[in-house]
């Protein structure tokens, strides 16, 4: 069966994100978890910034004393043969620390993103972004933040060298100082510049990329539809629409980068002649030596290093562009946890009260009261956009309402404790999402595996699964992805997914509606009389599950219309209206009492 139609693509929002997902939040997370690896750093980039302003000095007094034939010469050049040695490896030692600490870092802000994001009703992140566009932030963009600390790091030493290096040139010769503190007002105006322009292309440049990789992963996710429908041209300009957009701000960026480095390529040796040109003429006057003039060249040319933030900057614009985006994940309020456990051997009583469930600025369900008695099978049918899937959602804490309360067994769902409440609580879909190395593993993926490898047979037979599992070359062994399983039996699996981990609660959403009426019927009478014995939730479109019920919860416009059995309900026109006429499993209704 072709994939269904992939929905339009999503974008975030561009506002700015407050609260704890802000972007400076992001980076103050990052700095702190990768603390002693920014710290040893920072101390690295300290020590580097020192040797590079002590040697300049060392070098141009060891001249001096070479020159002047002095006996402690030998002793001079020794020491700046140390300071230089010392210089590569310090540095080679912040590369190594830079490394590691943007390791780390980009790791926590990855596990950060992915736990906020599993911690979220299903609802949340996919209301506001695209599946692409989440892959993006948790992959691109939290590398790109995660080189925040070690780039502070190696700012605090590009920052301090030049500082240094003007403060040592003014103690050689305040002259020479005057001259390149001259020069000083067009360096800043380049970087104040730079940063302005680079930080809207960089954050252009990211939207425009999420935007693609969103695009291109609902492309792969509906394949079959854009092959069956002969859509590839259409799908493929689709696809790469935003990317005139992504190489048009990329290109920015480079020129943005490029003038700013030609910029400083122009002003910085002009800085380095002019003082170049005043030493000579101190040197030929007697005020400066050959020593001291070596050491002024050297620390003029560490000053105009002032330049070379540039790409420091670059790297933090990035960084903090990239922070946003993640923070606007972050900023998503998740589901409170509670920790109450749930009554011992509770029968599964569950109540709606007052439930209420808005969205897109419209109430989707409205003020339902519902009670579904302990061990009740209980149908919920209505036509399409009633509200049954939100209904089934709500009833097991996948989704939050946002008024009223949902109690099982007379506790507040958001009062128990979540591990407690994935126990009690089993789910089984429509398209069941199938996790693990091996179907084996796919059924036993639950809060608690199924005791023995029996119980996660008699699942799966429970779900009319076992039969077609044995048939395949390595039975339960099979990977998910090399089974070639039809659409019913696909939703077997899930099924049987859901029988093993049954508690107190088990809700069916639509689960049953790829199978064929003979084996929903058989998979029915399994649920009922072969596993554990609960409160069941149907959602479902077919007559003869709502027969079959206890009771029939009938929803319209997202209100509970009626609650009664089926039987009752079938007089009513308007309910024999929801279902399909003349539908093939659309029986005259089960007498009340009938056996299932």
């Amino acid at each position: 069966m072709p994939a269904a139609p992939r929905p339009p693509t999503r974008t975030a929002p561009t506002a700015r994100p407050r609260g704890h997902g802000d972007a400076a939040a992001v980076l103050r997370g990052a700095l702190r978890h990768g603390a002693a690896g920014s710290t040893a750093l920072c101390l690295c980039a300290l020590a580097v910034a020192a040797t590079a302003l002590a040697l300049p000095a060392q070098l141009g007094r060891t001249l001096d004393l070479v020159l002047a034939g002095a006996p402690t010469a030998p002793g001079a050049v020794a020491l700046s043969g140390a300071l230089l040695a010392a210089e590569v490896v310090l540095e080679a030692v912040a590369a190594h620390l830079g490394g590691s600490t943007t390791a780390r870092s980009t790791a926590w802000l990855r596990r950060r993103g992915l736990d906020h994001l599993l911690s979220l009703a299903p609802h949340r992140a996919a209301d506001r972004f695209a599946p692409g566009d989440l892959v993006t932030r948790l992959t691109g963009n939290a590398a790109e933040a995660g080189t925040a600390p070690s780039t502070l790091a190696g700012g605090v030493a590009a920052l301090l060298t030049p500082a240094g290096a003007l403060l040592a040139l003014a103690l050689t010769d305040p002259w020479l100082a005057v001259v390149f503190v001259a020069g000083l007002p067009v360096l800043a105006l380049l970087l104040r510049s730079f940063t302005r322009d680079s930080s809207s292309a960089v954050r252009r440049y990211q939207q425009a990329q999420a935007e693609l990789a969103a695009r291109l992963v609902e492309a792969l996710g509906g394949a079959r539809t854009i092959a069956a429908a002969g859509t590839l041209d259409a799908e493929r300009r689709r696809v790469l629409a935003p990317l005139p957009r992504l190489g048009a701000q990329g290109h920015r960026m480079w020129r943005v980068y490029g003038s700013a480095v030609a910029g400083s390529a122009v002003v910085v040796p002009l800085l380095t002649t002019a003082v170049l040109a005043v030493g000579g003429i101190r040197l030929s006057h007697g005020a400066l030596t050959v020593g001291a003039l070596l050491a002024a060249a050297r620390y003029a040319t560490l000053a105009a290093g002032l330049g070379g933030v540039t790409g420091q900057l670059n790297a933090l614009v990035r960084s903090r562009s990239a922070a946003r985006r993640l923070g606007a994940l972050l900023a998503l309020p998740p589901l409170a946890a509670g920790s109450r456990p749930l009554p011992a051997g509770g029968p599964g009583r569950l109540e709606l009260r007052a439930v209420t469930v808005v969205r897109d600025g419209a109430p989707a369900l409205r003020d339902v009261d519902l009670v579904v008695p302990g061990g009740t099978t209980l149908a919920v049918v209505g036509a399409s956009g009633s509200g049954k899937s939100l209904l089934a959602a709500v009833a097991g804490r996948l989704v939050e309402p946002d008024a009223g309360r949902v109690l099982l067994d007379g506790v507040p769902l958001d009062a128990v404790d979540p591990r407690a409440l994935r126990r009690e609580v089993g789910y089984a879909f429509e398209r069941p999402v199938l996790f693990g190395d091996t179907l084996g593993e796919a059924i036993g993926c639950g809060p608690d595996r199924p005791a023995t490898e029996r119980d996660l047979v008699a699942a799966a037979r429970a779900a009319g699964a076992d039969a077609f599992v044995r048939l395949l070359p390595d039975g339960y062994r099979t990977p998910p992805h090399r089974a070639p399983l039809s659409g019913g039996e696909h939703q077997r699996v899930g099924l049987a997914r859901a029988f093993a981990h049954a508690g107190r609660l088990l809700i069916l959403d639509d689960a049953t509606s790829g199978l064929d009426t003979v084996t929903e019927h058989q998979v029915t009478r399994a649920l009922l009389h072969d596993v554990r014995p609960g409160t069941r939730l149907l959602i479902t479109h077919r007559v003869g599950s709502a027969a079959r019920a206890d009771l029939v919860a009938w929803l319209a416009d997202g209100r509970l219309r009626a609650l009664a059995p089926h039987a009752q309900l079938w007089q009513d026109a308007a309910y024999r209206a929801i279902f399909a006429p003349g539908a093939p499993d659309a029986p005259p209704p089960a007498e009340p009492g009938a056996a299932p």
